[in-house]
């Protein structure tokens, strides 16, 4: 039996155990307040990067565009000519009109200046292979030095990379394409209009076939290795320049390239109801 002293004494343990729980639970309580309105460091976030979508499918080969505007390219193949390109830079230069050259590296090595002329007035400079074969016909090896020399030797000139080849006499293939857009970052440029300038050495003849191939988005070929090419440039620029035409460089045409309208499909017409 508890006597009255004990009775008092087990309540006062008691009171202090209740005491000592109810201190504990509000201490607990005010730390999970503080930890809930602590807010953690964040991090900074990773910018995601912004690709820009393309409008149109990126080509491995071009022979011409499709664009909004009386615009062409007009390119010059073989060369430097230590004379006749000199000569058609001046007929160029009177008249505003950028082109495209592209050059035999064994060329450009030994006319430097001309080079730096070409590049200094605007024009594009493309990769000709260093000493013209038929690449169709090389092996990997001999296709790489091809391309590889003359790309370096140019650019040694310039100061900056090509951005396109033409091979030459247009002996190309889907895999030689596309090679030299991954290996070397360079567009395949062929042509649309072949005055056949190097065959036929009519000035007269020259001019009849550019004027009659001219339309917005063509590549026209020509030769500045030859004396009645250059010859019939004044007359093709401005018969041209008076239509209306415009004139770019092979790389900015590309960049106006649109891509092909998209053929709607018909319906399948319904099939007679079988009797």
């Amino acid at each position: 039996m508890f006597t009255p002293a004990g009775i008092g004494m087990h309540r006062k343990r008691l009171l202090a155990v209740a005491i000592f729980s109810l201190m504990a639970f509000c201490y607990e309580v005010v730390a999970a307040s503080q930890l809930a309105t602590e807010r953690p460091p964040i991090a900074e976030p990773t910018p995601t990067p912004s690709v820009a979508p393309s409008d149109a499918p990126q080509k491995a080969s071009y022979s011409s565009c499709r664009v909004d505007g009386p615009y062409i390219a007009m390119t010059f193949d073989d060369g430097p000519h230590p004379v006749l390109t000199p000569r058609l830079l001046d007929v160029l230069k009177a008249r505003g009109i950028k082109a495209t050259f592209f050059l035999i590296g064994q060329n450009a090595a030994e006319y430097p200046d001309i080079v730096r002329r070409i590049a200094a007035e605007g024009h594009e400079i493309g990769n000709h292979t260093w000493n013209h074969p038929q690449l169709t016909k090389l092996n990997p090896a001999a296709l790489r030095e091809e391309i590889n020399r003359t790309s370096s030797t140019i650019a040694e000139i310039i100061g900056k990379p090509l951005l396109v080849m033409r091979p030459p006499y247009g002996a190309t293939s889907a895999y030689i394409n596309h090679w030299m857009n991954r290996e070397f970052g360079m567009k395949v440029i062929l042509w649309s209009v072949d005055p056949l300038d190097w065959k036929y050495r009519n000035s007269a003849r020259v001019e009849r076939q550019i004027l009659a191939g001219a339309q917005p988005g063509a590549i026209i070929l020509s030769h500045d290795i030859h004396a009645t090419t250059v010859a019939a440039m004044p007359d093709v620029f401005d018969s041209l320049l008076s239509k209306g035409y415009k004139f770019v460089t092979v790389s900015e045409l590309i960049a106006m390239d649109k891509p092909a309208p998209q053929v709607a499909q018909k319906e399948p017409s319904a099939s007679p109801t079988p009797r």
